[in-house]
């Protein structure tokens, strides 16, 4: 079985309640939910947030939604990870996180279909970032039930209790670990909501596509984005990828060494 497990939370640092944040009078992840769920390769998808009391929304939204939800862990997000899959008996896990509402589900479906063929533990098309082709808010990461039970019962850092995948995409003599590329690199796009900007972006792809075409695609958006240039500048100077670091601060806190 292979099963979409989003994380969501309500306690953002950045936009708190970002995932929840209406546009048209409809949640974010009600947007996302939607395009997760057309995905062909996803038999199961599960919501994963936390028994924190601020999450209690996001289990509302899940219950009038009908949508399968976990409970867990705040900061540990990996036993929250396992402990939905297991809950489910997921053979394979596609990890997918609330703040991407954008998401193609095409763009699931090809790294669903590379992790598969290549027979990898772990396979994902924005981890490590550098040099990505992807957008940030296109993330899809796919691994193996058993890769996520050993990182499970072997991780110890709280960078990859935090973070999920980090123990498998470090350790690549354990576990075998594959990037899927695009020719052409659209990761100068920034399609994610982790910052006001953001959701202002999100907001106008949403009001002026998804209207004419609920379905539309990646291209749809870049194509969208090179026609209006000033709703692409909103976010244009926020970078990418930096939501890890106060991660490896926590790392240090415990007594890990950082390594450079």
């Amino acid at each position: 079985m292979i099963c979409a497990i989003i994380q969501a939370r309500m306690s953002s640092s950045r936009l708190p309640g970002k995932v929840l944040l209406e546009v048209n009078g409809r949640p974010l992840l009600s947007y996302m939910l939607e395009r997760v769920s057309a995905a062909k390769s996803i038999h199961k998808v599960i919501l994963a947030t936390s028994i924190d009391q601020a999450d209690d929304a996001v289990a509302a939204f899940c219950e009038n939604e009908d949508i399968l939800c976990y409970r867990g862990s705040l900061d540990d997000v990996l036993d929250r990870y396992y402990q939905a899959a297991l809950m489910v008996g997921c053979e394979t896990v596609v990890r997918l996180t609330g703040d991407c509402p954008l998401i193609d589900p095409e763009v699931i479906d090809t790294v669903v279909q590379r992790h598969c063929s290549g027979g990898y533990d772990y396979t994902a098309n924005t981890s490590p970032p550098e040099g990505i082709t992807f957008p940030e808010g296109m993330d899809v990461e796919v691994f193996s039930f058993q890769a996520l039970k050993r990182a499970w019962n072997e991780a110890k850092k709280p960078s990859d209790r935090e973070h999920v995948t980090f123990y498998i995409v470090n350790n690549p003599r354990l576990f075998s670990v594959f990037r899927y590329d695009r020719e052409e690199d659209f990761s100068r796009y920034r399609l994610t909501v982790d910052y006001p900007e953001d959701f202002g972006v999100v907001k106008d792809i949403l009001t002026k596509i998804y209207s004419k075409n609920p379905k539309f695609s990646m291209k749809d958006i870049i194509a969208f984005l090179d026609a209006h240039q000033d709703i692409r500048r909103k976010n244009a100077d926020i970078l990418s990828f930096q939501g890890w670091q106060s991660a490896f601060e926590k790392d240090k806190q415990a007594g890990y060494v950082i390594e450079k």
